[in-house]
């Protein structure tokens, strides 16, 4: 993987840059529900794994409370949910107290500690166009959907004033784990229930013994059948 050193005020960071299909960096971190090594952590499950710029700020309040109204459709798909802030523990659990009356939830999730940027880095999340006061690069709004395998299966990355759509990184999970299993893709705005593309790799008659919901050839090199995880 490769990376680069930028310089700020405060000093140099060098910023690993990752590709689909790499490993996740391991790390050891700090986190709201104590000490972790993220493998150790992840185990067989698959990750969502989302960076915020900093604590007590209101886009990444309502983000943080929406993941955690969408928990439990998370864990449906055997994914787990883990933050990242720059600041510390002690300053995430007075945050977590004020995310949980704003947005009305429950935030029992992990938010990982980053106060040097050493897992920023080692992510690819600084934003050197953005500095801090200090000098300090801002980490943006990044989102790594990991495999239980460790490879990174997707990577989406905003910028700090845009909040996420938690709808469309489910989206993009059910996408993923349906494509592991059958031999298809996801056409644009595909929606799990929805009709998929069969693989181009896979002939017209083998496809139609693999699904048996029937398949429909828009072209000898389109074909689609009805979503067969339903």
């Amino acid at each position: 993987m490769a990376s680069v050193t930028q310089q700020s005020r405060f000093g140099e960071f060098t910023q690993q840059f990752l590709r689909l299909g790499d490993a996740a960096p391991n790390f050891d971190a700090d986190t709201t529900q104590g000490k972790i090594t993220f493998y150790d952590w992840i185990g067989d499950s698959w990750c969502v794994l989302f960076s915020h710029p900093r604590d007590f700020t209101p886009v990444c309040t309502t983000e943080l409370g929406r993941v955690a109204q969408l928990k439990q459709r998370f864990a449906d798909k055997n994914t787990k949910v883990i933050a990242l802030s720059v600041d510390d523990v002690g300053h995430h659990g007075t945050w977590i107290q004020d995310i949980n009356e704003i947005t009305g939830c429950n935030v029992d999730f992990p938010i990982i500690a980053d106060p040097d940027r050493k897992i920023s880095c080692l992510y690819g999340m600084l934003d050197q166009t953005h500095l801090e006061d200090t000098g300090m690069p801002l980490t943006v709004r990044s989102v790594f959907i990991i495999g239980p395998d460790r490879k990174i299966k997707a990577m989406i990355t905003y910028p700090a004033s845009t909040g996420r759509n938690f709808d469309e990184i489910l989206r993009v999970l059910d996408s993923l784990q349906l494509a592991l299993s059958h031999k298809v893709a996801t056409p644009a705005d595909w929606q799990r229930g929805k009709e998929c593309v069969v693989l181009p790799s896979v002939p017209t008659e083998e496809a139609k013994k693999l699904f048996s919901k029937g398949v429909k050839e828009v072209r000898p090199w389109m074909r689609v059948t009805p979503d067969p995880s339903v």
